[in-house]
């Protein structure tokens, strides 16, 4: 059987300021009115054979994940990690969570694949030759020579469209790409494969023994959810090298193998990516949201809030939320990560998360630029954990709030000073003002 494991740990920070830490590019409908998540899991999911998904995503994102996948129908199957050790090790965690005889098809939750028919083709050709011990790598096309993307040369033809897998190569200057591209032998490097979930554990431990022992010790002190989520221990888990795939087996595996795919695949991976691929007007711009343009060409403009109107400019990226705002030429889309440094060495709150974020008990939305005072949307009849509630509450609006054994009524301004949960009535939703005291 097949089992799709669907990558869901990366940040999006060249997606700033929409994709923030708290929900990053994945959890985004981006491309589409689906996040790129839904998109990944709706893919998987539609090929024969296919198991439920895993879901392999941080500890801080699990409750937004696991929304995701019961709209599509799906049970929870997640491998919470507490921080990010690359990829290697996430696709052990859900090997150990397979039957040794599956075959894993390790997709990233954040890349867009047009045309499912071609890529349906490749993932049966690939799967076929990862049940017959091989560790496949998808190539991509190359479409034009790109130094963004690593590459991967392919040697000796195996069946049907197949290679061996000759070497990976790491993102080359334009000349270099060039050359890749007219020689025929190098594919963009997808970040896909097809495993056998027992093969990629053996090569795991031939190639890198410390890793896979690390992974072993974190499994076996992982906990397990009433619903299935594995639940990775941190002490342990910290122990781990962090490497990828590529690195720690497929550079030095002789049973590697390439598959081509020819699907429009993108990795989504900057703004000028965005605009790339959104549908434009007839002077090369895309718009998204509550936007004005005149006399705007080869741009990309997007409003997540307020407003914006744009006029008279050329090959601009320009990109609104509710508070922040990026303006960066179109063919300097990289230069995001400067600001993104920058944001992170004066710890300002825009990177982690936006005004509102979403959690199981409700919605928070902060007032102040400082964060002392934000309000909270409860949900009917839900709790929240005793690490999210808040020490100072205000009730505003009408219906009552439950923290504990104590009930509190709309108007009254109380002090918590002991607490373990929130909940609120059967049918009643209460917005609460929270001030956060230190």
């Amino acid at each position: 059987m097949v089992v799709p494991v669907i990558l869901s740990g990366g940040a999006g920070t060249r997606l700033w300021p929409v994709s923030r830490a708290q929900q990053p590019k994945q959890l985004l409908p981006l491309v589409e009115t689906r996040s790129m998540l839904r998109m990944t899991i709706d893919r998987v999911t539609a090929l024969p054979n296919a198991k439920d998904p895993i879901v392999v995503c941080s500890a801080n994102h699990d409750h937004l994940v696991a929304a995701e996948l019961a709209d599509a129908g799906y049970s929870p199957r997640l491998i919470l990690e507490p921080f990010g050790r690359n990829t290697a090790p996430a696709v052990a965690f859900a090997a150990l969570a397979s039957d040794p005889r599956d075959v894993l098809l390790v997709i990233p939750a954040d890349h867009l694949i047009p045309d499912e028919a071609a890529f349906s083709e490749a993932a049966a050709e690939a799967i076929s030759l990862a049940s017959r011990g091989l560790l496949v790598t998808f190539g991509v096309i190359p479409t034009h020579p790109e130094t963004g993307y690593g590459y991967v040369r392919i040697g000796d033809p195996l069946s049907g469209t197949a290679s061996t897998l000759a070497e990976f190569v790491e993102k080359p200057d334009i000349e270099t790409a060039h050359d890749y591209v007219s020689s025929g032998n190098y594919l963009w490097n997808s970040g896909m494969f097809a495993l056998g979930a027992a093969t990629y554990l053996d090569q795991l431990r031939s190639h890198a023994p410390e890793m896979a022992d690390a992974v072993t010790a974190t499994w076996e002190r992982a906990s397990r959810n009433t619903d299935g989520t594995v639940v990775l221990d941190r002490e342990a888990f910290e122990k781990c090298p962090s490497d990828s795939i590529d690195y720690a087996v497929m550079e030095h595996t002789e049973a590697g193998a390439v598959v081509p795919l020819d699907a429009g695949w993108s990795d989504v991976g900057s703004w000028a990516a965005v605009w790339d691929i959104a549908p434009k007007d007839k002077l090369g711009t895309a718009t998204t949201g509550d936007v004005l343009v005149s006399g705007v060409r080869n741009s990309y403009v997007r409003s997540d809030g307020p407003l914006v109107a744009v006029s008279g400019v050329s090959d601009l990226i320009v990109v609104a939320t509710d508070d922040a705002v990026l303006v960066v030429p179109r063919g300097q889309t990289q230069r995001v990560k400067e600001i993104v440094d920058n944001l992170a060495a004066s710890d300002r709150p825009e990177l982690l998360s936006h005004l509102v974020t979403e959690h199981p008990w409700g919605s928070l939305h902060t007032v102040t630029t400082d964060g002392s005072v934000v309000t909270m949307d409860l949900n009917a009849n839900t709790h929240v954990p005793p690490d999210d509630t808040p020490l100072g509450v205000h009730v505003v609006q009408s219906g009552e709030v439950t923290i504990g054994e104590t009930t509190y009524t709309a108007g009254q301004t109380y002090t918590m000073m002991d607490h373990t949960a929130m909940s609120t009535p059967d049918g009643v939703t209460s917005r609460i003002v929270v001030t956060r005291t230190e």
